[in-house]
């Protein structure tokens, strides 16, 4: 079975294909099929906007589409960057730019919980929709470390795993443990019932 997973992001792909390996889904990016829509994320949650990309991909392609919203959401900073996530230093930033933001942000801040959500939705030609959500705690470290992920990884902290941030533990275990792999593991669950 084809699916199609609205994004540009080749972490996120990479991710994506090592999840759904040896499933017997064959898994298509925007740049596999030469889609460039950007599809605006105006929403005001994570839900909002993964159906909306679903939705509109789907449109577009005419197969089963995927996409995720995710973010980190910061509890001293009252959720933020949140939904803003991908964006927090400004529309075009870098990775590099958002979490130089966001360590300014938490300086001298003593709360660094934190914690990566994650919604993924599907949408289906004959109009069925799901959304499938996942979260993974952890705190805000002081600087940045590893050189593995993609995002905010650097930052995130796992106190079950020696305090090492998302950015140095295995892509092997992040994909086991990861906000998106805990709603892709129950997008898998469902698709593989719907086989």
């Amino acid at each position: 079975m084809k699916l199609v997973v609205a994004t540009k992001n080749q972490g996120k792909m990479r991710e994506f294909k090592d999840l759904f390996e040896g499933t017997g889904f064959e898994i298509f990016g925007l740049d596999d099929l030469g889609i460039s829509v950007d599809v605006e994320e105006d929403g005001k949650t994570f839900e909002e906007n993964a159906l909306k990309k679903a939705v509109e991909i789907m449109k577009i392609c005419g197969e089963v589409t995927i996409a995720d919203d995710s973010g980190i959401c910061v509890e001293a900073l009252g959720g933020a960057p949140g939904v803003y996530s991908s964006r927090y230093a400004g529309e075009r930033a870098t990775d590099m730019q958002n979490n130089l933001k966001l360590l300014k942000e938490m300086e001298g801040v003593k709360n660094r919980r934190a914690h990566f959500y994650c919604a993924m939705a599907i949408a289906y030609p004959d109009g069925r929709t799901h959304v499938f959500t996942g979260r993974l705690d952890g705190k805000i470290a002081h600087d940045m470390r590893g050189r593995g992920g993609f995002g905010y990884d650097v930052l995130f902290e796992l106190p079950e795993y020696n305090n090492m941030t998302s950015a140095q533990i295995s892509s092997c275990l992040k994909n086991k443990i990861s906000h998106r792999a805990r709603a892709l593991a129950k997008l898998k669950e469902y698709l593989t019932a719907q086989k």
